[in-house]
């Protein structure tokens, strides 16, 4: 809330520089604002008589934009890789799925290892889950399972992430 938006009887107000004016009335407040050739700002409008700071709103928005920009250039998104099996992979195409699995986690991406059975195989699901198992113990040095294996439909999947 900016200048005439604020209703409250009694303020706390703060000048541009920081040093506190006191509580008064929000009239008066708005006169030293205006007096300053400035905004009167409610910044903290929970507290109990409500905060209000004399500056260029204008300027504040902008600031508050950059800062909101600034932190949004800081996040990072973690994205969810998959790497397929099937139950009969022989061992360097194990290998090979691996090496993959570890570059994805290294860049700092989950991986979901998934299981996919067709066929004749669906018979045969429970002997098959060792096959992942010694996939997170090959990368137990790097990864660590977030999700243990879990039988969705025709496969078996676990999630990997970084290990911290």
């Amino acid at each position: 809330m900016i200048n005439e938006q604020i209703r409250d009887r009694e303020v706390r107000v703060v000048s541009e520089s920081g040093e506190q004016l006191g509580i008064m009335s929000a009239k008066e407040a708005m006169k030293l604002a205006q007096e300053a050739e400035l905004d009167l700002v409610k910044i903290a409008p929970t507290a109990k008589p409500p905060v209000c700071k004399i500056i260029d709103y204008g300027k504040y928005r902008y600031e508050q934009a950059r800062k909101e920009k600034e932190a949004k250039k800081k996040q990072r998104t973690v994205e969810v890789k998959e790497v397929r099996l099937s139950p009969n992979i022989d061992t360097n195409d194990m290998n090979t799925k691996m090496n993959n699995a570890k570059k994805f986690i290294l860049k700092g991406n989950k991986v979901k290892v998934t299981l996919r059975f067709r066929g004749r195989e669906m018979a045969h699901m429970q002997q098959s889950k060792h096959i992942l198992d010694d996939f997170a113990d090959m990368l137990k040095d790097v990864a660590v399972v977030e999700k243990p294996a879990k039988l969705e439909g025709r496969s078996l999947s676990m999630v990997l992430t970084e290990k911290r």
